[in-house]
């Protein structure tokens, strides 16, 4: 019996000998279908054969209000960025894989305390497990902003965009509204709330079909193409904010920082030099801006609120994830909470732990005594 490798090696050989029209969409669809069906499953053995085996991935404790993730290739700068952002002593050297592990360091930036974590180079082949390209991805994945970090000298970013890509990692994207919902019974029923223009109802059966399912029911609330009912149906992609950090640029010739913006468009990029500092508060300022993190100030019961020092939360949070930021006794003990601000449809407002604050709100939790 073949392989996984093989049947996935088939599969891509049958796809580059079939012509890319608009009959062969279904076929084709359904083929990826079955790749990534395939490719999940060497996955998860993979994963088995690492936890038997006791193959020592990364592990860092999490720390602060959000973790940024610097990614990019051997000897761009991330370690001594690392050292510019945050003062944590990452190993510097103008070689290649200078950094072997996952260095972390934290940034103080507005009250907020953000995560850095300085990782080895992505090299080609790093999903692969290339280079312990798969101990970097699965770092980089749990993070909540990858920052990636370009030479300015060597700004193509494809090779890395394509491991990231191949990792189920989506940079800059939101998950596609698509449910799938199972059944016993009825065949494949796919529900589009909108017109399709990018993938038709019979190239979703089918894709549906090929990874396994029998019987459900896909209600498709966006316009998707055949990638992206590719990435619901494997179901384990993470959609990351990106920001980008072009490095060097103190050193590039007039106009080369503006060409490498341009090549990069998609992503916000700030010009830095990570040897002298230059434009270090700008990037900070990106990546608060990007986690979208906003300040709640806490009022103790009968007193004045603490307008001085916020707590840092993360947009959408609410007062129950606030509680437990303090202390999950907080969140045990909880009778309500009143709160002032723009959450609040009164000054006062008594709310429950799943209101959800907004900026500058003041917040007084009472709880059982």
């Amino acid at each position: 019996m073949a392989t996984i490798d093989e049947q996935i090696a088939e599969l891509e050989k049958e796809i580059s000998n079939t012509k890319k029209n608009k009959a062969t969409e279904a076929h084709i669809g359904k083929i990826k279908a079955k790749i990534a069906k395939l490719a999940l499953e060497k996955e998860k053995r993979l994963e088995t054969a690492r936890a038997g085996g006791g193959t020592k991935g990364f592990y860092v404790k999490k720390a602060g209000n959000a973790t940024v993730a610097l990614v990019g290739f051997p000897s761009v700068g991330k370690s001594t960025l690392l050292n510019q952002l945050t003062g944590a002593k990452s190993e510097v050297g103008a070689y290649h894989f200078t950094t072997l592990d996952v260095v972390p360091g934290v940034m103080e930036y507005n009250h907020a305390k953000i995560q850095i974590l300085d990782m080895p180079g992505l090299i080609k082949d790093a999903s692969r497990g290339k280079g312990r390209g798969r101990e970097v991805i699965a770092a980089a994945r749990s993070a909540d902003v990858i920052l990636l970090v370009v030479d300015i000298f060597n700004p193509d970013m494809s090779v890395l965009m394509k491991e990231l890509y191949n990792s189920a990692i989506r940079l800059n994207q939101v998950a596609p509204d698509v449910n799938i919902t199972t059944s016993q019974q009825g065949g494949i029923l796919v529900k589009p709330t909108l017109k399709l223009t990018k993938i038709s109802v019979e190239t979703i059966k089918d894709m549906v079909a090929a990874y396994g399912h029998l019987n459900c029911t896909v209600v498709v609330r966006e316009d998707i193409d055949v990638e992206q009912m590719l990435d619901v149906l494997a179901g384990n992609r993470v959609y990351i904010k990106a920001v980008m950090a072009i490095n060097k640029c103190d050193l590039a010739k007039p106009g080369q920082l503006e060409a490498v913006q341009e090549m990069h468009k998609a992503y916000r990029s700030i010009g830095v030099s990570a040897a002298t500092g230059l434009h270090m508060d700008e990037l900070k300022q990106a990546l608060y801006e990007t986690i979208d993190m906003i300040r709640v100030y806490l009022k103790p019961q009968g007193q004045e609120a603490d307008l001085d020092i916020p707590l840092i939360v993360k947009r959408g949070n609410t007062v129950g994830d606030v509680c437990e930021l303090i202390h999950r006794d907080f969140k045990n003990a909880f009778r309500y909470a009143m709160i002032w601000g723009e959450s609040a449809k009164f000054p006062g407002q008594t709310v429950g732990m799943d209101h959800v604050v907004a900026d500058k709100d003041i917040l007084c939790i009472i709880v059982k005594r």
